[in-house]
């Protein structure tokens, strides 16, 4: 693959994890499901081990959290390209609540590029403190 080819993909990776975030904070909860492929999986990052998968239960478990202010604040985001299909990235996290103290923790990813361009195919949050 090309230097531009592989730029291409962290970019379009990347933009993947700050929509997410910017998804997530407007509770716009289909849209955010529709982030991930089809077959997709992820785990919260206060239940790392709990796999949810597949678009519908992802969305499932989006409109089944009780309504809250958030933001999220994403950095460190890094991207690597195992081939032109299929990413890995890491990210760090901050949580602000309106209702408690911030959390910090990482996301791990494993991307997928689609028919409807890349998706998350494993989205994994796990919390530092």
């Amino acid at each position: 693959m090309s230097p531009e080819a592989i730029r291409a993909i962290e970019q379009d990776c990347a933009r993947l994890v700050a929509r997410y975030a910017n998804l997530n904070d407007a509770a716009r909860w289909t849209e955010v499901a529709d982030l991930y492929a089809e077959d997709g999986r992820m785990c919260r990052p206060t239940a790392p081990d709990d796999w949810i998968v597949g678009r519908p239960a992802i969305l499932a478990a989006f409109l089944a959290r009780p309504a809250r202010t958030t933001r999220h604040v994403c950095s460190n985001i890094v991207i690597d390209v195992i081939d032109a299909d299929h990413a890995i990235g890491e990210s760090a996290m901050l949580l602000f609540t309106a209702d408690g103290p911030p959390k910090v923790g990482s996301f791990h990813d494993r991307f997928v590029r689609t028919d409807a361009g890349w998706r998350f195919a494993e989205r994994r949050g796990t919390l530092t403190f």
